[in-house]
């Protein structure tokens, strides 16, 4: 660490990199209170030198070639948003094994290698932050990590996908399709041209697997999440969620019980009295219980430009206060617990089905029978004639079973001849 001032190397210059670069120029005084010494910022990597930015940078400042920030020895601490996977990795390894230490943005990176990363950051007694990977703006991590660190932490659920949530609201408060609400979704800067990683729920799932890593102190990996998407939610099926006193959100779920845990992203309906129910919009918001503290809720803007530069740059001062007092590397520890993964028939929920059925006398009778077999009683039922043909919707809402004996009743029902089609399904939390 420079006597002087703390000297950063900038990977990326887009969106959130902008709003970096405004935080530091805007904040000096703040920083220099917090730190002790100015921020200055050294190189700044970009793919394209010619382009215009919204930021005023010295040309001088401005570099294509990698090695101008993982070499430089004057600099001190590379901050990464320019995003990827592969290569990013290898000059993030580069830079740690060079003495600098590391804050990234970078949420499917540290989903698939963060263990790799901290690993190497130990063993160069370098610091490795990425608060920003999870929720922008909301300061989640250092909360588990910190704020609640002396508890023991036993679920978190969340909304940690600004896209898919923005969809969701604006099906549920316009009544508009799918489509609909993506392509304006788009228009808006909220959805990407190709908006898979989002509404597919892959985004969301990174993110769970680095909160379920952090607050269950253990290795758990993106592969560890079972993940399903909004691309198939309907109208319909919003419609009949109000009709039964729910709201339907793309939830993350992480949750432990007598060290085995399971991990889902997943469209669930949760009761509109929740307060995961009022998070609209592109808003993230996690609920967090432990043992101890209780109920916990963090809440605000999951993305955007200066929002998630606020993490970035507060992970920044984390670094530098560490620098400060020769702690850096000091941090890092081994999962405390081995991951177990809970079995099928340890996994307990309530379920949503909208079946498609023939109507006619002994419809019911079969389809309830199906339902006795596998020991899942009816929480809600609604029972809607389709004007025009032989057939019913049959919206249930069952009380808890666990997740095997869930499967195997959706196989048999997907089987009886009186079922023309199961419509859809979807997970139901019945409370906080």
């Amino acid at each position: 660490m420079s006597a002087a001032e703390v000297r950063i190397g900038l990977l990326g210059l887009g969106t959130v990199g902008t709003g970096v670069v405004s935080i530091i120029s805007r904040h000096q005084e703040e920083l220099r209170h917090q730190v002790g010494c100015p921020v200055t910022i050294k190189k700044v990597l970009v793919r394209d030198m010619k382009k215009n930015r919204p930021v005023d940078l010295d040309d001088s400042l401005i570099t294509d070639q990698i090695e101008d920030v993982l070499f430089d020895q004057d600099i001190d601490v590379v901050i990464e948003v320019m995003g990827g996977v592969e290569s990013t990795k290898e000059h993030l390894l580069t830079a740690l094994r060079n003495g600098k230490h590391v804050v990234t943005a970078n949420k499917d990176l540290m989903a698939i290698y963060g263990a790799e990363i901290l690993q190497v950051a130990a063993e160069n007694n370098c610091d490795v932050y990425y608060e920003a990977s999870v929720a922008g703006g909301i300061p989640i991590l250092r909360s588990l990590t910190e704020g609640l660190a002396a508890d023991r932490i036993t679920k978190m659920m969340g909304i940690v996908n600004g896209t898919t949530n923005y969809i969701l609201t604006k099906m549920t408060q316009n009544g508009s399709s799918y489509e609909e609400v993506l392509k304006k979704a788009q228009e808006l800067g909220f959805a990407e041209s190709d908006p898979t990683a989002d509404v597919e729920g892959l985004d969301a799932a990174r993110k769970m697997a680095i909160l379920a890593t952090l607050g269950f102190s253990m290795n758990v990996s993106l592969d560890d999440v079972t993940v399903k998407g909004i691309s198939s939610v309907s109208k319909t099926d919003l419609d009949y969620c109000d009709q039964l006193g729910y709201t339907m959100k793309l939830i993350g779920l992480a949750k432990r019980d007598e060290g085995r845990v399971e991990v889902s992203v997943e469209p669930t309906l949760l009761p509109k009295e929740h307060p995961l129910s009022s998070v609209h919009n592109e808003y993230n918001a996690v609920y967090v219980y432990g043992e101890a503290v209780g109920e916990t809720m963090f809440y605000g803007p999951g993305a955007g430009s200066l929002p998630t530069a606020t993490a970035v740059v507060s992970d920044l001062v984390a670094v530098m206060k560490n620098m400060r007092l020769g702690v850096c590397g000091k941090a890092v520890q081994e999962p405390l617990h081995q991951r177990v993964l809970k079995q099928a028939n340890e996994i307990d929920s309530k379920y949503f089905l909208r079946l498609k059925v023939v109507d006619k006398a002994g419809t019911f009778q079969a389809v309830t029978s199906v339902f006795a077999e596998y020991e899942v009683s009816f929480e809600k039922l609604l029972q809607m004639p389709i004007e025009g043909h032989q057939l019913a919707e049959v919206i249930v809402i069952t009380h808890h079973t666990n997740k095997e004996n869930y499967e195997n009743l959706y196989k048999k029902l997907s089987e009886l001849e009186v079922i023309e089609s199961i419509e859809s399904c979807y997970r139901v939390e019945g409370g906080r």
